[in-house]
């Protein structure tokens, strides 16, 4: 079966091809045309397109800026951090996590404390005491916004929120003793 290409060509030269009608690829260029007609673009979606393209660039290129320029150095990070501080938890969400605790904590005991004619001023004496706290703690802020997180006054804001809780409870404990006093004192 198997032939020589060369001899196969040899003999097909000789006979004649088979040639196409005459105005053949005219009818078939016009019928193509009517089934498939060209397109043309409008050349006002073109500026269109160049257009949102430069807008884009633009957009990433100004959004890349910014994210570099937010981590190029620490200085300008720790600077945005001390210019936006407002509270222990602005600077980080640990801290954050301890300040909501401390805080639901102690609003969660004050609102436990029952007020009476009879306790009132010993409860008014630890509610001062809880005022001097808070004012110590928005100062404490204040030196966190104004020098920046450090660990001093990071652990000072953090204590407070402890002997504030700390101070609550001995509220209770004290309204309850003085509550078993009482009791007691009506039982005789």
């Amino acid at each position: 079966m198997a032939q020589d290409l060369r001899e196969l060509f040899k003999k097909e030269e000789g006979k004649k091809l088979v040639q196409m009608s005459e105005g053949h690829e005219a009818r078939f260029l016009n019928l193509l045309d009517k089934e498939l007609p060209n397109k043309k673009k409008s050349s006002h979606f073109g500026f269109l397109n160049m257009a949102a393209s430069v807008i884009i660039l633009l957009g990433l290129s100004y959004g890349a800026f910014q994210f570099m320029k937010s981590t190029s150095t620490d200085n300008s990070v720790e600077e945005t951090v001390v210019d936006n501080i407002k509270s222990l938890g602005d600077v980080s969400p640990d801290l954050k996590k301890v300040e909501d605790y401390y805080l639901a904590s102690i609003n969660l005991e004050l609102s436990k404390v029952k007020l009476t004619s009879e306790n009132k001023d010993l409860v008014d004496g630890y509610i001062e005491r809880l005022k001097e706290l808070n004012e110590e703690y928005n100062l404490l802020t204040k030196e966190l916004n104004d020098n920046g997180p450090n660990e001093e006054t990071l652990d000072a804001l953090i204590s407070n929120l402890k002997f504030r809780l700390n101070l609550v409870m001995r509220l209770k404990d004290k309204l309850s003793e003085y509550n078993k006093d009482v009791f007691i004192q009506e039982s005789i």
